[in-house]
């Protein structure tokens, strides 16, 4: 099978679309993925079996919308005529294209129409997503007509991919039919997420945070939360990898607080170096706010955490209590850095508490990781594909 990737991200740092694409290329098919490139990268690689191609460079703090959105434009484009050229070439099977945004489906208008099989992955609800990022109110006529952008999405392609099922059933009732859509979450890929054995902590206790920085992660609750347990754990430190638009201010805040020595902001790192680091802390921190997006944006760094044996401290949002109870992670009240803070101190002075967690964690993650539901993906493709070639034959 022919498979080509779309997506407006960094292959190496975007754990979703490397699994899938790896998880093909160790099947033995030929797979393509258009990304972004950073400064100094090549434009061309292979990983893993997996041929990459990067066709944009992109900054991920973009603060003006318009700027945003011109960049998604721009890389819509290049996309449309990369890929075309590839198709003429020698035609894809399928093309799965990943959102943010959900317009980057018609980069594949040449491809559809000589047959191939189209996927709409939905990482993130764009419309609520639009509206968290830039504050503006869900009846805003932009916010209306993404949600008539994601419905016509829909409709282009053959199947939509959503990341877990709270969002299933919303865009089900607004945008897709249920049997066109499949929801798939951000299972980790044992592969990447495996245990390496922990190194020693020099008498420190390591909170972490790995992800991107952004106003909704809540990482301004976490850093006074923090501020406010500090003198009661001297021995704690809290480490936080990632970028994005919150970056500054979050550093702003740190100074501000006097926790340069004990809070630790550092850039992102590529997912392949990020699984000991993880596995090296002693508490995941989740601090998420409540808001449209995010109460149902599932966190993926929880399943992460989980597979290396890191109890993590989540907040109480509607999609993490769906998939989680207090068996299994800690819940703090979203929003509230008073009730983080004494969650932080609980965790830091009851081991048994942390190791119950983790035994928990481990024991529903072997059942809920990667090499147990990749199966649902591949046969979707495969049917997808074979489906065409029956259509095809038939036309003969």
């Amino acid at each position: 099978m022919r498979v080509c990737m779309i997506a407006y991200t960094f292959y190496e740092f975007d754990a979703r679309v490397r699994r899938y694409a790896e998880t093909l290329a160790r099947r033995g098919d030929h797979v393509d993925v258009i990304a972004l490139r950073r400064d100094h990268q090549p434009a061309r690689e292979n990983i893993n079996g997996v041929h990459l191609f990067r066709i944009q460079r992109r900054d991920i703090d973009e603060k003006q919308k318009f700027s945003y959105l011109r960049k998604l434009l721009l890389f819509l484009l290049r996309s449309m005529v990369f890929v075309s050229a590839k198709q003429l070439r020698r035609p894809y099977d399928l093309l799965h294209i990943h959102s943010v945004p959900d317009f980057e489906v018609f980069a594949a208008v040449l491809p559809k129409l000589m047959g191939s099989k189209l996927i709409l992955d939905i990482h993130d609800l764009v419309p609520e997503f639009y509206a968290s990022k830039f504050h503006v109110p869900a009846s805003s006529p932009f916010v209306k007509l993404l949600k008539l952008m994601e419905r016509v999405s829909a409709a282009f392609v053959d199947h939509v991919i959503i990341a877990n099922d709270l969002w299933k059933n919303k865009i089900v009732g607004r945008s897709v039919s249920d049997d066109k859509c499949t929801a798939i979450l951000n299972f980790p890929d044992k592969v990447v997420f495996t245990r390496r054995g922990r190194n020693g902590t020099n008498g420190k206790f390591k909170m972490l945070y790995p992800g991107t920085l952004n106003d909704h992660q809540g990482l301004d609750l976490a850093i006074r939360a923090f501020a406010l347990i500090k003198d009661d754990a001297p021995e704690a430190e809290f480490h936080i990898f990632g970028r994005g638009p919150s970056k500054e201010s979050l550093a702003s805040l740190i100074a501000h607080l006097g926790l340069e020595d004990r809070v630790f902001l550092k850039d992102h790192v590529p997912l392949i170096e990020l699984p000991p680091i993880m596995e090296n802390s002693d508490l995941g921190v989740v601090p998420k706010r409540r808001n449209a997006f995010s109460d149902e944006a599932f966190s993926t760094k929880i399943l992460e955490f989980m597979a290396l044996g890191v109890p993590v401290l989540v907040a109480d949002t509607k999609i993490d209590s769906y998939y989680f109870d207090e068996s299994l992670v800690k819940f703090f009240r979203a929003g509230d850095e008073k009730d983080l803070a004494n969650n932080m101190l609980l965790l830091i002075r009851k081991p048994e508490l942390r190791q119950r967690l983790s035994t928990n964690a481990t024991e529903y993650v072997c059942k809920n990781d990667w090499e147990s539901k990749k199966q649902i993906y591949l046969d979707l493709v495969d049917r997808l594909v074979a489906n065409a070639k029956i259509s095809l034959a038939s036309a003969r």
